[in-house]
């Protein structure tokens, strides 16, 4: 495969994650295309303009171009407005993808498109149509499944898209030539819920950048971001939203300051979703209650270079999801040696070795998170070989592995016919 189209209509890979919708699948989107393009692949990230400032084209790295396309007002929209502005996107897409007179793009103008990466079913919309007008290949990451976040929580389902989101990732996985998991829990999940061809789904785990996310020394990682150098110090890290479940690392902050004085918690991300602002106050409001406002400290989404930072500061890293696909912040603690106690759904269950690399805990209950907490931390060598085990098992995890992987599985699917709908 020489040149692919990543489709990442809601939220662009050049966008802070932790703002917004911006999170793990900026990330993801970024990295990968990355490694794709250091290995020979050319990527356009196709996004929507959400301001009339940014450029058509960011040239990101060689190989590697973001577009923004046009698509409903140049101005930021909440997610279940979405929707509406797809076709408009898609068109916007296809004049780029294609010569004015609707062929492939020549070599003059980079090469002709070979396949398209849809991701989110958002852009799983665009993909559709675009492979059936183009005659390629598409590639679908869901990143999210709303029959998943359903069964995790309800309210967390976008108002009014409930049949129309379920439905339309459904169509999407049925035309798809294949559909990436990032785990085999999110695989069972595709195949279960949807249903889907499991020969259709293929795994490929995202990665983590060891260059940023490597262990340190901790109290040097404190002072770097400005916090105490005393004191047993919680961190989360993601999108404020009912679904991530910091109000439960908020009581166990309170839980374990009622047996020992001394712990802080540090959240990292900003609020998100339509009930991203109510989650944010219910969290101050919740702390104030508990009585730790003041042993709570609120920071803006960081970039990986500093974001890395306060995983090495923090003596744990706490991931208490209703809901995790994969769960990249656990991936990112355990490579900067942070013991992480997480919730043991989705891909947390892969990431997290229970007692080896970290615990997993199976009910949001303060009282258990708290209890494995005050073990590292009391224990200093189960600490340590948590610690160990994590960054050993974290270095499995590459964006050049996963880029690998993906490029194989395009040329499989270029030898291939492509699957009718």
């Amino acid at each position: 495969m020489r040149r692919l189209a990543v489709l990442s209509l809601h939220t662009s890979p050049l966008a802070q994650p932790g703002t917004g919708d911006g999170g793990g699948m900026n990330v993801y989107v970024r990295e990968l295309t990355s490694a794709l393009a250091r290995s020979g692949v050319a990527c356009d990230v196709f996004t929507r303009a959400w301001s009339d400032r940014v450029p058509a084209t960011v040239e990101v790295e060689p190989g590697l171009r973001v577009h923004h396309v046009p698509a409903g007002p140049l101005a930021p929209m909440a997610k279940e407005a979405l929707p509406s502005v797809v076709d408009e996107f898609t068109a916007g897409v296809l004049a780029r993808m294609t010569d004015p007179s609707g062929l492939p793009l020549g070599e003059d103008q980079g090469g002709p498109f070979e396949a398209i990466h849809a991701n989110y079913w958002l852009s799983g919309l665009a993909g559709h149509t675009l492979k059936h007008r183009l005659d390629l290949p598409l590639v679908s990451t869901f990143h999210t499944l709303d029959r998943v976040k359903a069964e995790a929580g309800p309210e967390e389902v976008e108002a009014g898209l409930v049949t129309r989101r379920a439905e339309a990732e459904a169509a999407i996985i049925r035309c798809s030539d294949a559909v990436l998991a990032s785990c085999s829990v999110e695989a069972e999940q595709i195949a279960e819920l949807y249903p889907a061809d499991p020969a259709r789904i293929a795994v490929v785990a995202p990665g983590v950048d060891h260059a940023f996310f490597g262990p340190g020394h901790r109290p040097q990682a404190r002072r770097a971001v400005g916090l105490p150098d005393d004191g047993r110090l919680l961190l989360m890290v993601g999108r404020i939203q009912p679904l991530k479940g910091m109000d439960v690392a908020v009581r166990t902050l309170a839980t374990l300051n009622r047996h020992v004085a001394g712990y802080r918690l540090v959240v990292v991300g900003g609020p998100s979703g339509p009930r991203g602002d109510d989650a944010y106050k219910g969290l101050l409001v919740l702390a104030d209650e508990l009585g730790v406002a003041d042993r709570l400290t609120m920071v803006d989404p960081q970039p990986h270079e500093l974001l890395s930072t306060y995983y090495r500061a923090a003596d744990v890293c706490l991931v208490p999801s209703r809901s995790e696909s994969f769960g990249l912040v656990a991936l990112e603690a355990a490579a900067c040696g942070t013991p992480v106690v997480a919730s043991a759904v989705g891909g947390l269950t892969t990431l997290v070795d229970h007692g080896r690399t970290g615990f997993l805990v199976d009910e949001p209950d303060p009282a258990a998170y708290a209890g494995y907490v005050r073990r590292i931390v009391e224990e200093p060598l189960l600490a340590e070989r948590l610690s160990t085990t994590a960054v050993l098992r974290a270095r499995d995890y590459t964006w050049r592995e996963a880029a690998a992987r993906l490029q194989g599985l395009h040329d499989e699917l270029l030898a291939g016919r492509l699957v009718e709908c």
